[in-house]
């Protein structure tokens, strides 16, 4: 079971010109620059005009954080926006395939980058304001001297093994059938194995080991980067923690293939093509 359909938002090709960061003069020609490109963000939102990307001047941004130089030279920089019109949510973009891949990447970026300096306009060491360095990947603050630098929070998503079947979940929030990997942030001090045996045990009762690595997908609700991995299971008896999950169950490989191509006899589904999900329930039954 493959599939070619790439993993959404990641793919970046910009370069992110970190040596340029602090470079005032720098950045000032790039803002000012006519070839320079500007990625607008609203929420979990971008402004798409007719199929298209739109990178247009925002003169009402206050602040404009650097994502990085293209291959022709240009200057990216995302800012937040207060359009009310033509706006797109990333995760629709994102399944309905309508953006070139390298654009969703660095929308993620930009998402990302845009929301934690939305949250962290004041310092958390003594609630006085901050001001943007480093054209927006660190924040300073002139009361205390502590800086502030953006994060990515880590999540481990997990397909688990039992001989020809796999471990999935729900969550009452999600669209009716669909059925997914579980998932959970890891925590502090732990691997990132540990954390996948802890978060299946609990929301499932399950206990595993041997996990593998598979893949890497950056998810940017807010600025996550999920870490995809495949587990062994050293029981079979479900006992879900009802807080987390609605349902749990083993599925076999038929019920798993009819699920990813959309025939399952129940009308249960697995997660669109676009997420690192799918592709490590395609990936479950492949030998280690």
């Amino acid at each position: 079971m493959t599939s070619d359909r790439p993993l959404a938002f990641g793919g970046n090709h910009l370069d992110r010109s970190a040596n340029r960061r602090g470079d005032a003069d720098w950045l000032a020609q790039s803002l000012a620059a006519a070839e320079t490109h500007f990625v607008h963000i609203n929420g979990d939102r971008t402004i798409v005009v007719d199929g298209r990307l739109h990178t247009g001047r925002n003169g009402q941004a206050r602040e404009h954080y650097l994502l990085g130089i293209d291959a022709g030279g240009g200057a990216w920089f995302a800012c937040h926006s207060d359009a009310a019109e033509n706006l797109r949510d990333l995760r629709g973009l994102a399944v309905e395939g309508l953006l070139p891949a390298h654009e969703l990447a660095l929308l993620a970026q930009a998402r990302s980058i845009v929301h934690w300096h939305e949250r962290h306009g004041f310092c958390a060491n003594c609630g006085q304001p901050t001001a943007v360095k480093d054209a927006g990947y660190r924040r300073h603050c002139p009361s205390c001297s502590v800086d502030h630098f953006p994060r990515t929070d880590p999540v481990v998503i997990m397909t688990v093994r039992n001989g020809d079947s796999i471990l999935l979940g729900r969550q009452t929030s999600w669209q009716v059938g669909v059925y997914s990997t579980l998932a959970g942030f890891v925590e502090p001090g732990e691997t990132i194995e540990e954390a996948a045996g802890r978060e299946v045990l609990e929301e499932s009762g399950i206990r595993t080991h041997a996990y593998r690595y598979v893949a890497s997908q950056p998810w940017p609700f807010p600025s996550s980067l999920m870490i995809g991995l495949i587990g062994e299971a050293l029981d079979r008896e479900i006992r879900i923690d009802t807080r987390e999950l609605e349902d749990a169950r083993w599925f076999s490989r038929s019920e798993v293939e009819d699920m990813l191509n959309g025939t399952h006899e129940n009308a249960l589904r697995a997660p669109p093509p676009m997420a690192l999900a799918n592709r490590l329930m395609r990936l479950a039954f492949q030998p280690s």
